[in-house]
């Protein structure tokens, strides 16, 4: 699994509860970051180097749990990789267009995701007409482990009144049931499941929210599923606990402290890689 930072360990958290035998390698590109500054050549390099050494450290199965590389640079990571590879996007629209019952979503991303259009192309091919709302003050407050303060709530409240403006002037104001309005809220950023509780809170009732890493999450999980797997002769055998093994560019300590909040578990076997240029 490979990410600018710690916020794809949301996806691999997802993927823990639904096969908590695997073993998962996580590289956090931490030393460059953020990517979403970045033009899409440089990111595309990048990613490609880190799918790269994830290769040579032995995965079987690439997940670029990054919105930006996603966006960017899915199909230079695909060319360069031996594996299958999964992105964010394509299961998150997926998941959006089978909750909306309109045919009509709203997406909050960082920047520069959706200054990539990447959801509203993969939505409109499955017929949902889309609006973006760049939300950039979560992904710091959600680093900051404010996830339930009353600045992310205030925050969260304008970027939301403000996505579903044209649907309802204010989230409260225009019923539900009008054939115009916007049903799902797609979470375009693997940091914000964390703030979802918050968001359920803020965002209209009526809203099906739907999350990409929960959808990445489940996409990887079937693959996974129809991969090999050795045979065993002991067909009482109980499943392992997963073995976590953890790559970040930059500080392996604040990688560990950091992704400790994001995963839910320890975040303990964290090595240093240096990528040179």
């Amino acid at each position: 699994m490979f990410d600018s930072g710690v916020g794809g360990l949301t996806v691999l958290r997802a993927l823990i509860e639904r096969i908590p035998g695997a073993n998962y390698l996580y590289f956090g590109d931490t030393a460059r970051l953020p990517y979403g500054s970045k033009s899409a050549a440089t990111v595309a390099h990048y990613a490609v180097d880190a799918v790269r050494y994830l290769q040579d450290q032995g995965a079987e199965l690439l997940v670029i749990a990054c919105n930006t590389a996603t966006a960017l640079a899915l199909d230079e990571i695909k060319r360069a990789a031996s594996v299958p590879v999964i992105g964010v996007i394509e299961p998150g629209a997926d998941a959006a267009a089978k909750a909306s019952k309109k045919k009509h979503a709203v997406v909050i991303g960082t920047e520069a995701t959706v200054a990539s259009h990447a959801y509203r192309r993969a939505l409109e091919t499955r017929n949902v007409r889309v609006r973006e709302k760049a939300c950039p003050l979560f992904v710091p407050l959600v680093e900051e482990g404010w996830i339930e303060h009353p600045v992310t709530e205030q925050v969260a409240k304008i970027y939301l009144a403000e996505a579903f403006a044209s649907d309802f002037g204010s989230p409260e104001v225009r019923h539900p049931d009008d054939a115009g309005a916007a049903d799902v809220l797609l979470l375009g950023c693997t940091h914000y499941p964390l703030i979802k509780p918050l968001l359920r809170r803020v965002a209209p009732a009526h809203i099906t929210i739907v999350d990409s890493a929960e959808s990445t999450a489940e996409e990887v999980a079937r693959q996974l599923k129809l991969m090999p797997r050795p045979r065993s002769d002991n067909s009482d055998e109980i499943a392992a606990p997963p073995q976590l093994k953890f790559f970040a560019t930059d500080s392996a300590e604040k990688f560990r402290k950091m992704g400790t909040r994001f995963l839910g578990l320890p975040v303990e076997n964290v090595v240093h890689v240096d990528l040179k240029e």
